[in-house]
């Protein structure tokens, strides 16, 4: 079968792997039709993460169950499902807790492992990973399209939401404008947070934001934007959304928070060096909460809403390539000419 195979910076290639074959009783495997290039797939592609080389690529997996192993019970073939980025075995002390992503079994997509940017993928622990799409809409490319981020940005992006306290009324600040944290505009606004503010500097994913339901946006960087931020909210948010992972979007995320408020941080956090928005945090008592987002916790409820149509992140996916095109799927997110890029196969 054909998979995209990352050989080193800015060097993905689709090319022949063997077929995935059920090895475990606990296996699945999943025919691949959608999945998505994401923005954390950036940091092996520009060489500034380590990454196997050569490495399998893609975390965001959709497809058809196509056979199962003799232990599966929840899932049969030609059902319809989608994964979380984390593979995780739904038994151990952090999945029950809903902390799926500190699985003991500690699995994941790509790498030495079958990556989801191919024809089909193994999915160990299937039973506790894949989530099955009800049957009857099984086959509705709308709503598959729709249900495609909650693999991981939209559920990301609510992670970010969860963790900086998001409520009811509330006003919110989102920092970056990324397929998360448009996502995060997407979340807040649907736990009931009056104001949102986006934060970015790309006009027309700003747009998409407020496509999304942000209530202003700022088109700023460094101190022209923390302060615009600060005006807004006279004199910072209580709940600052941090959906980058950069030093300079900590930096910022602290410098908007409201004394005794919470930043919610789900950007992977690289070149975060100096931390000097730890003294922010110290001197304003400013909680930090967050981390890798456990989207196995989350994505039943956001499914629901979506499948009632009330939630629709599909937006994001400004390009849509198949397997072949790949590789100009992450140049195209690499160059910014893309948000999000989409991979029908």
């Amino acid at each position: 079968m054909d998979a995209a195979v990352y050989h080193g910076e800015g060097d993905i290639r689709v090319e022949e792997v063997p077929d995935p074959e059920i090895e475990e009783p606990t296996d699945a495997i999943v025919r691949i039709t959608h999945t998505a290039v994401c923005g954390s797939d950036l940091w092996f592609y520009r060489g500034q993460r380590d990454y196997p080389t050569p490495g399998r690529v893609g975390h965001e997996p959709m497809g058809v169950v196509e056979a199962v192993g003799d232990d599966v019970t929840h899932l049969r073939p030609g059902d319809r499902v989608l994964a979380p980025f984390a593979i995780s075995c739904g038994e151990c002390e952090f999945c029950r807790k809903g902390l799926y992503t500190s699985c003991v079994e500690e699995e994941g997509w790509g790498g030495e492992h079958d990556g989801a940017q191919g024809e089909k993928v193994r999915a160990p622990y299937a039973d506790g990973t894949l989530v099955r799409v009800p049957e009857r809409h099984a086959n509705d490319e709308d709503v598959l399209e729709a249900l495609l981020p909650l693999t991981d940005v939209m559920c990301t992006g609510h992670h970010a939401a969860v963790s900086a306290g998001v409520e009811a009324g509330d006003t919110a600040v989102v920092v970056g404008d990324g397929a998360v944290g448009l996502c995060g505009v997407l979340a807040a606004k649907r736990l009931g947070a009056e104001r949102v503010i986006a934060m970015g500097h790309h006009e027309d994913r700003l747009a998409i934001a407020a496509e999304f339901g942000a209530t202003e946006t700022i088109a700023a960087r460094g101190e022209a934007a923390v302060e615009r931020a600060r005006e807004l909210t006279y004199g910072g948010a209580n709940h600052v959304l941090e959906c980058v992972g950069a030093e300079s979007s900590m930096d910022t995320a602290f410098a908007v928070a409201r004394p005794g408020g919470t930043v919610g941080f789900v950007g992977v956090p690289m070149g975060v060096d100096e931390a000097a928005f730890l003294d922010d945090a110290f001197r304003k008592n400013v909680a930090l909460r967050g981390g890798v987002a456990p989207v196995r916790e989350y994505v039943d409820d956001l499914m629901a809403d979506v499948l009632q149509g009330t939630l629709d992140p599909s937006p994001i996916f400004t390009k849509t390539v198949d397997l072949d095109g790949v590789p100009e799927g992450y140049a195209a997110m690499d160059e910014r000419d893309a948000v999000k890029v989409m991979v029908k196969l």
